[in-house]
């Protein structure tokens, strides 16, 4: 019974939705509501699919968005080892806070966290304001409206979906072996390359997925804090819905966008059955 509701739950939420948009990115635009008709209901050919390879806007689009998200989710995982390192080493009664410190953003609105970031970096900020008053520097920088300030916003975003799955991985580690490896005469690093490194990789590997998946097609923070030129996968994908309202170009860069995910998902499988 479980497994049959589970089985209907992902049909309803998950199967349809893709099977409709997989629908709609062959189907031929039209000025009517919807704005397209089926492919078996018009005699004009599809050429979203085409368009979508041709077109040098959505392939450099996609190329910025695939790099955004692998350098924040490199970043994710490089950031999260310290932080679920440190609080392990914490005190046990002060682990439980330090980690709920970390997930607290969650707690707030997605906007609201971007309109902080805004209110920090933008010229009369609390940054900018800081900077003037200590000397370091003489005028405001320019930093909302750039490749850093998305940068920041990402991570801020992202951070901990690597941090919980590396942290619970570390957690059921056994210390013992990094002590055996520091008595033979390791170094810290050499003990964490060797020993918490290995132990961790598949965890790691989940953790960079977890924040590379959603940050592909991410359109709040670039958005609110990217620069104009910043123009990724989700901004592209909306503009074709909502601005030009050629649906089935939309659905196809969404089909697209869709086939470049599953790519590091089935590698993952494949490497984690070896």
């Amino acid at each position: 019974m479980i497994r049959a509701g589970a089985v209907a739950w992902l049909a309803l939420l998950v199967a349809a939705p893709l099977l409709l948009v997989l629908v709609i990115a062959f189907a031929v635009p039209d000025e009517g509501l919807p704005p397209f008709r089926l492919p078996w209901a018009s005699e004009a050919p599809n050429e979203s699919w085409a368009l979508l390879t041709a077109d040098a806007f959505f392939l450099s689009a996609l190329a910025r968005s695939v790099l955004l998200a692998a350098v924040t989710a490199l970043l994710c995982v490089g950031l999260s080892y310290p932080m679920a390192l440190g609080i392990l080493r914490a005190q046990p009664r002060l682990r439980a806070w330090l980690l709920g410190l970390c997930v607290l953003p969650f707690a707030i609105g997605f906007v609201l966290r971007m309109g902080a970031w805004i209110g920090l970096l933008r010229d009369s900020g609390l940054v900018n304001r800081l900077l003037i008053e200590l000397g370091l520097a003489s005028e405001a920088w320019q930093m909302l409206y750039a490749w850093p300030a998305l940068l920041a916003g990402m991570l801020h975003s992202y951070l901990p979906f690597a941090l919980l799955p590396l942290y619970a991985a570390l957690a059921a580690r056994d210390p013992a072996l990094e002590e055996a490896a520091a008595d033979l005469g390791a170094s810290p690093f050499t003990a964490f390359c060797t020993v918490t490194l290995p132990a961790s990789a598949a965890a790691a590997g989940a953790a960079f997925l977890l924040v590379f998946i959603p940050a592909v097609g991410e359109f709040v923070v670039p958005e609110l804090l990217g620069p104009p030129e910043a123009l990724l996968a989700g901004r592209a994908i909306w503009q074709e819905f909502f601005q030009s309202r050629d649906w089935p170009l939309a659905a196809a860069a969404s089909v697209a966008l869709l086939g470049v995910l599953l790519a590091p998902i089935i590698l993952w499988q494949r490497l984690e059955r070896r």
